[in-house]
């Protein structure tokens, strides 16, 4: 029985990474159609922000180190080298989020309110700014992939995910609704 376990383990563990290449291999096939994805911004070091943080004043943020301007770069450059067609880019209105979609898709970004993060808020907006976001999302009709970049509150609260920075969770949009196809990681 122990014996049986081991190799049943063993087993599952062989399988991880062709699930995961076939998971990633379904989601690029969903943006090159026109799908959605929803991008957590890339790497800022820390969690929320300062508590003086205004927006439109990037000082006052957390924002993207290094590391997190690479990352942004190599979505942008993915992207490219497999011929995903970019209908639109949204973000949030924090610096984190706008830099990330301006160096992975230089000239396309559009702030969207309905994306912006409600962490410092208690949470008293959730609700009401998940049901704006999942209206956007769901009406997204192309050309192209709908490229959103967020915060990671606002995705688990959309899609139930919670992803890494950098993360995309793609979103194959029929009937007005939003299947998820995999996620997409730089």
């Amino acid at each position: 029985m122990r014996r049986n376990s081991a190799l049943l383990a063993l087993a599952l563990l062989a399988s991880m990474p062709a699930a995961a290449a076939e998971n990633e291999r379904a989601a690029w096939d969903g943006l090159r159609q026109g799908a959605v994805v929803v991008f957590r911004h890339a790497n800022a070091p820390g969690v929320g922000d300062p508590p003086n943080m205004l927006l439109g004043d990037c000082a006052t943020q957390r924002n993207l180190d290094s590391a997190g301007r690479a990352q942004a770069r190599r979505i942008g450059e993915a992207f490219r080298s497999r011929g995903v067609p970019v209908g639109a880019v949204l973000t949030s209105r924090w610096c984190r989020t706008t830099e990330t979609a301006e160096l992975a898709f230089p000239g396309q970004v559009k702030a969207e309110p309905a994306f912006d993060s409600f962490f410092a808020e208690e949470r008293t907006t959730a609700a009401e700014r998940t049901a704006a976001a999942r209206n956007v999302v769901s009406q997204w009709r192309g050309p192209g992939t709908l490229v959103v970049v967020t915060h990671q509150v606002n995705i688990t609260a959309l899609t139930g995910r919670f992803p890494a920075s950098g993360e995309g969770v793609v979103l194959k949009i029929e009937g007005g609704t939003a299947r998820q196809l995999g996620t997409v990681v730089h």
